[in-house]
């Protein structure tokens, strides 16, 4: 082989192997929604998260749609009582190489406690559904405002 250092092609010239041409990332669907906080926050978060759920190939119907939908339900909801500084909650659904993501961001820059003795009931639940479907729960600060980001991982089933 020629053209590349220690007998590899570099891939930006003519004739690179196959090998740099076929492997590409998948393509990754992103779904982000904002809702005012306020009574119809949780449902209103639902709704967007439910009509983005079918392009991302979740069955609408499917118990995998309805964990989904779950996490945030008590991710708004917990925005809602632990977050009164935030007028907005942003609401997330990202779709790529196997896995969805929910996030949940807020304007509350305190962190929530992710050990067992520390979540209440309702992160307890969204950590038992992360679990259930291969994934799990974190939490980090906003990069772009004063505030922070919950964000819930799960294996997409096949």
């Amino acid at each position: 082989m020629s053209g590349g250092r220690g007998g590899f092609r570099l891939p930006w010239r003519k004739g690179r192997p196959a090998a740099a041409v076929e492997h590409v990332l998948p393509p990754v669907r992103r779904h982000v929604t904002s809702v005012e906080a306020g009574q119809y926050a949780v449902r209103r978060a639902r709704e967007a998260v439910a009509g983005a759920l079918p392009a991302a190939g979740v069955a609408a119907d499917s118990a995998f749609a309805d964990a989904v939908l779950l996490v945030v339900s008590e991710l708004v909801t917990n925005v809602l009582r632990h977050a009164p500084r935030s007028p907005v909650i942003d609401v997330g659904v990202t779709v790529a190489a196997g896995q969805l993501v929910v996030g949940v961001a807020d304007a509350e820059p305190r962190l929530p406690d992710l050990s067992e003795a520390g979540m209440g009931a309702g992160l307890r639940l969204v950590t038992e559904l992360a679990t259930q479907y291969g994934g799990e729960v974190g939490v980090e600060p906003s990069v772009d405002h004063d505030g922070k980001v919950v964000l819930v991982r799960f294996a997409v089933p096949s």
